[in-house]
């Protein structure tokens, strides 16, 4: 079974997004912000992550950083899901590590399929 952890501030998008997985057959851990992702990454090894960029604590960008500087981590996918649409942030979050990126509101079944792309 395909594990994704899904990070982000809204509990209703973390909500949606774990409907949508699991749904799916899809395992869905979930996290409030980049801090709280890294603390779930220490006891679990996702497939997949996926991210929202604007956060408390501990942005997106910040997150996607720390978890390519961890050896365990450092090849996991990793898609941003965010209301941002901009270029230069997509750029800036690919620099960082970022897999791709899915714009806010998704689509359930492009996620679903992005998340199977990336996990092959």
């Amino acid at each position: 079974m395909t594990t994704v952890l899904a990070v982000d501030d809204s509990r209703t998008m973390r909500e949606i997004i774990a409907l949508t997985l699991r749904g799916a057959g899809i395992d869905t851990h979930l996290a409030k912000d980049g801090q709280h992702g890294l603390e779930v990454l220490e006891e679990l090894a996702p497939d997949a992550i996926i991210t929202d960029i604007n956060m408390p604590r501990l942005d997106g960008y910040g997150f996607i950083a720390a978890v390519r500087d961890r050896s365990q981590s450092r090849t996991v996918p990793i898609l941003v899901l965010t209301t941002e649409s901009a270029d230069d942030l997509k750029a800036r979050a690919r620099a960082a590590g970022a897999t791709g990126w899915i714009v806010k509101p998704f689509d359930p079944g492009k996620l679903v399929r992005a998340v199977q792309m990336v996990t092959g």
